[in-house]
């Protein structure tokens, strides 16, 4: 296993994620235990440390079947993160209830990790309302010993992410991404990345695989790849790109069998990082994937003066893209909640306006209707 320094300790690079541990009958609240408890036995022995857990994950279960599998091994011989669920904006006061809740449910006296949850468009204005009392009383939690290192995940855009650290960066230890080769430049991931460069704080990586599809290219995808290392695995390919950046500690993978833990677990064995030559070749995938499934929109914005709805056009596409690339997903709609309903895909009125003017003479009326019809709005 690699291991990778943080603040004194060694950090396995391979965490464990459990938002998709093995399930019953296709039911994501019933976790198959079972399973789960061979793949922690298996990850423990080959040195796996970090585990990482959250109030949602499996409509609640996850931290609690994650309680009781970590229960049987020494407290010092694992580090722990969770969550604080600003994904929901119902909890924003109850941050207090929520995390003594967590300690039980977890079977733990202390968290060695814990995030603010899925920093974004839809609740960025609700995480630095200072009412709330979530960054005094998490900052609290720290001071007691319950909290031993703080740090955020975030799903939202660089303007999102930078308004969060002006507000509350010094106190942030770490940032959780969703990062992978195809965000790289798709999600600008590589301008977050150097945005938490400048704030000095390493990245910790979720998604790495974006949801198993970098482990489902296609052959001919994949043949460029293949001809630069015959014995690498589309998944294998993903994670050295991550070997790759130098402000990666953790990649968490969402491991659903004990095979994609064993497959897992022998990539990271070595340090592979790719050479520039490889680089290129996995980015010229990336692009090859994105041709296939996105409006080629410059954000130029000549169409933004000639809409009569006010539209901020290339944003909406950019989640247009978004939800296109991902096969539907959150991310999109949990953007789409910070816009009044105005200023929303469906507020176009297919005048058409903005495609005289646009240079790459995209047919944005018939995206955003598209938009429209995969919302199910």
């Amino acid at each position: 296993m690699i291991y990778k320094d943080f603040q004194g300790m060694k950090l396995s690079a391979l965490g464990m994620g459990t938002m998709r541990l093995p399930v019953v009958d296709g039911d994501d609240s019933r976790i198959d235990e079972r399973t789960a408890a061979e793949m922690v036995a298996l990850a423990m022995k080959n040195g796996v440390n970090y585990y990482d857990t959250a109030w949602g994950y499996h409509g609640g279960q996850s931290e609690v079947v994650m309680g009781r599998l970590l229960k049987d091994y020494p407290r010092e011989s694992f580090y722990l993160a969770t969550k604080f669920p600003g994904y929901d904006l119902s909890n924003m006061d109850k941050v207090e209830e929520i995390f003594e809740e967590q300690l039980k449910k977890c079977q733990t006296d202390y968290f060695d990790f814990y995030l603010f949850h899925n920093v974004c468009e839809m609740n960025i204005d609700a995480y630095l309302d200072k009412s709330h009392g979530i960054h005094r009383y998490l900052m609290e939690q720290k001071a007691a010993g319950r909290i031993r290192h703080l740090g955020f995940s975030a799903h939202g855009s660089y303007e999102v992410i930078r308004r969060f650290l002006e507000a509350y960066g010094k106190d942030m230890e770490f940032c959780q991404l969703q990062l992978n080769y195809l965000d790289w430049e798709f999600q600008g991931a590589k301008s977050k990345v150097e945005l938490l460069r400048e704030w000095n704080l390493p990245v910790w990586v979720m998604e790495p695989l974006r949801g198993g599809q970098l482990s489902r290219i296609t052959p001919a995808q994949a043949a460029p790849l293949t001809a630069l290392r015959p014995g690498e695995t589309p998944s294998a390919w993903a994670f050295r790109f991550l070997q790759t950046l130098p402000d990666v500690v953790v990649t968490l993978s969402g491991m659903s069998s004990l095979p994609q833990m064993e497959e897992n677990l022998a990539t990271f064995g070595e340090e592979k990082p790719l050479n520039s030559q490889e680089w290129e070749a996995l980015m010229g995938v990336a692009h090859g994937m994105l041709r296939e499934n996105v409006l080629p929109c410059t954000a130029c914005r000549y169409c933004v003066s000639h809409c009569p709805q006010g539209l901020d056009i290339p944003t909406l596409l950019a989640l247009y893209n978004e939800h296109r690339v991902s096969g539907g997903g959150f991310i999109a709609p949990m953007a789409l909640m910070a816009y009044p309903e105005d200023k929303k895909p469906g507020a176009c009125i297919g005048c058409r306006s903005c495609e005289a003017v646009c240079p790459q003479q995209i047919k944005i009326s018939e995206g955003l209707a598209d938009f429209c019809k995969l919302l199910g709005a």
